[in-house]
């Protein structure tokens, strides 16, 4: 009789504890889908950004196009043509600065995505051991209903005794 309250004890104890690390677990893939949610939305927002720099490029290298265009035909009047020089200068400054910014930008989004890619493996690895936990805890609970059907046979027989 004691070992079978011993043993129900047990059972008890090891079906508390993957409980708890089921709700550990839950929650350690919560706190991570939250960390991917942000990384998603983070990569959302750099992609928007290299598109608007992309852009932003687009026009300033068209801006120089059409700048070199009118520095060639303006040649004539030397005057109108440093100023055109400098704005060239400012718009090829602007040009490099966006590009810079463009590639950095991309660096930030490469890193992104491989930090996401790994938040999604730790997320996957985390639910299966979950899954593992849950099954655990179900064949826990069989045996302890098991267990208690046993017990309440074996009491009834000694309760007839």
């Amino acid at each position: 009789m004691d070992r079978i309250k011993e043993k129900m004890n047990q059972l008890r104890l090891e079906a508390d504890e993957a409980s708890s690390k089921a709700e550990e677990l839950q929650s350690r893939v919560k706190v991570l889908e939250q960390e991917n949610l942000q990384k998603e939305q983070e990569i959302t927002s750099l992609q928007h950004r290299n598109g608007n720099l992309e852009s932003e490029v687009e026009k300033l290298e068209a801006k120089i196009a059409d700048l070199k265009k009118a520095a060639s035909e303006g040649e004539q009047a030397v005057g109108s043509s440093e100023a055109l020089s400098r704005r060239l200068q400012l718009l090829e400054e602007e040009a490099e600065e966006a590009d810079k910014t463009l590639r950095e930008a991309n660096e930030k989004l490469r890193q992104t995505d491989v930090k996401a890619g790994h938040f999604e493996r730790k997320v996957q690895a985390l639910e299966a051991e979950r899954d593992n936990w849950e099954a655990k805890y179900e064949e826990m609970a069989k045996k302890y209903a098991t267990v208690q059907k046993e017990l309440e046979e074996f009491q009834a027989e000694i309760g007839n005794i």
